[in-house]
């Protein structure tokens, strides 16, 4: 909807410039918004503003400058007027809705995708929780903040490849092991101290309940470290299959699962390790091996091998995006809870070290849900065995409510689930006005097809008698749509997209209450 004006704006400003009316010699960006308010037109700059400072002029003359060197060839505007200080209105001729509805029908469902990422090719990592136990809807939310922005890059041309990142080995998965050991035993009739900080959740139990089954009381009996991490394996490869069920019940896939246990196995942290060590940027102190962050702008230095000589998570971390980088990524995208916002500028700072162009790492952080019941909040936390699984979120309101609630929020932002809101069948839950407004199409076209219309028939139809305000607001919507796609996609914020339908619906629903669609005068 933006670019042909964004074209006769910048002629415009062109011509002022060659004509000697404006001596500025670089244009700044030529920003177009919707104004709030309908009465000031489709879109609005405030382009007279930014300049006004280099001409020396009010920026009310710069303005009226600007639109006396407006020429319209395509003639798509209706009415071009100076508001305010200076800022220049537009309102577009009706003939080029008509032609935004044209192009909505025949591009049909490729309309909104363009080829504007062609060439680029981005991964982005998402999820990446810990085999620990099952997901809950704190991670859902960044699962659906980074399947969201894989359809958008796709949908934008980007060449995606979605990841996650099997955090499998480390201290955490120890626990696992010697949690589930510790269930097992009991179930043997031993006698436990289960470890002070294990995970409690009835799924240890689960999980112990089926090794036994399995293999019987053999394990009681065998080295207890051998059997602690017989059980870390086993209870890791149930959990894994588990989220990747979870993750389905979103509609939701990767292409691949990073093992990190597999990078050390292979090498691939011990060569990091060597590379960050031959330029000078690794040292040892009290038995361990420290990274030198803080001559990157980190407040301290830190370890990568502790004083036993096992690896730190940070040095694994930094092995992985050496290895995405070396796969041939131009950008790689991280969506990671908002509570590692620390770890991002000191994995920046150790990929410059290794002479990495550190640029090609975004992350996109995702703040916590509040998830709430008849008013009360639901409350969450994996070790204590409280939480509300993302399964049982789903089978409650639905993929299609899940997957929308979590992006109503921009990601950074904390985010109120409302199960009961997410359940109704009204106009205040947001999910059902738009899927009501989707159903209400429908019908429209059952019935259209029931009277004769065809698809053909709507294409040759004449645009021209949709002079209506509320038909022209529509299509304004409809219109906008494009945009929005790339928008979301390119500043990595997919609730643009939520935010689009839900103003969408609205249109729709007005246009729908207000006028008689089908009927032999229309």
């Amino acid at each position: 909807m933006k670019k042909p004006l964004e074209d006769v704006l910048r002629d415009a400003c062109e011509r002022a410039i060659k004509g000697g009316e404006l001596v500025t010699t670089t244009l700044p960006p030529l920003f177009l918004s919707v104004p709030k308010e309908a009465e000031h037109g489709d879109l609005a700059t405030n382009v007279a503003l930014m300049l006004a400072r280099g001409e020396g002029k009010s920026p009310r003359a710069v303005a009226e400058t600007i639109v006396r060197h407006i020429q319209d060839p395509g003639k798509i505007l209706a009415e071009v007027t100076i508001a305010g200080p200076g800022f220049i209105n537009f309102r577009f001729a009706p003939s080029y809705w008509w032609g935004c509805l044209r192009e909505c029908d025949r591009a049909g469902d490729a309309y909104g995708r363009s080829t504007v990422g062609q060439g680029t090719r981005v991964q982005i990592e998402f999820v990446s929780a810990n085999p620990t136990g099952p997901l809950h809807v704190g991670h859902a939310r960044g699962a659906v903040t980074g399947d969201a922005l894989a359809r958008l890059l796709a949908a934008t041309g980007h060449e995606v490849e979605r990841e996650y990142y099997v955090n499998d080995a480390g201290n955490q998965m120890e626990m696992l092991g010697a949690s589930t050991f510790a269930r097992y035993a009991e179930l043997c009739g031993r006698e436990v101290v289960f470890p002070e900080d294990g995970y409690h959740g009835d799924y240890i139990r689960d999980l112990a309940v089926t090794i036994r089954k399995q293999e019987g009381d053999r394990w009681v009996e065998a080295d207890p470290a051998t059997a602690r991490a017989h059980m870390r394996d086993q209870a890791g490869a149930v959990l894994l299959d588990a989220i990747r069920e979870d993750v389905a019940m979103l509609n939701i896939g990767f292409d691949a699962y990073v093992s990190e246990r597999k990078l050390r196995a292979d090498g691939v942290v011990d060569a990091t390790l060597a590379a960050l060590t031959e330029r000078g940027v690794v040292y040892e102190a009290d038995g361990a091996r420290w990274f030198r962050s803080t001559e990157f702008g980190d407040d301290k230095d830190r370890p990568l091998v502790k004083s036993g000589g096992e690896f730190t998570y940070f040095a694994a971390d930094i092995a992985y995006h050496r290895d995405k980088l070396a796969r041939g990524f131009h950008r790689m995208i991280d969506v990671w809870g908002a509570d590692h916002h620390g770890h991002v500028p000191r994995m920046r700072a150790a990929l410059t070290a290794l002479g990495l162009d550190a640029s090609r790492l975004e992350v996109v952080l995702v703040q916590v849900v509040s998830l709430t019941r008849a008013g009360v909040p639901v409350r969450m936390g994996k070790r204590s065995g409280s939480f509300v699984t993302l399964r049982e979120v789903v089978e409650e309101v639905g993929a299609d409510a899940t997957r929308f609630f979590l992006l109503m929020r921009k990601s950074d932002a904390q985010l109120e689930f409302d199960l009961d809101l997410a359940r109704q069948r009204t106009a205040e839950n947001p999910v059902f006005y738009v899927q009501y407004g989707h159903a209400r199409v429908a019908s429209i076209f059952r019935q259209a097809t029931a009277l004769g219309l065809d698809r053909a028939g709507i294409s040759r139809a004449d645009t021209s008698r949709l002079d209506d305000t509320d038909e022209l607001a529509l299509i304004r919507s409809l219109a906008q749509f494009p945009e929005t796609v790339e928008h979301a996609a390119l500043e990595r914020e997919p609730h643009r997209v939520v935010f689009y339908l839900m103003e969408l619906a609205g249109d729709f629903h007005r246009y729908y209450n207000r006028n008689r669609i089908l009927g032999e005068d229309r």
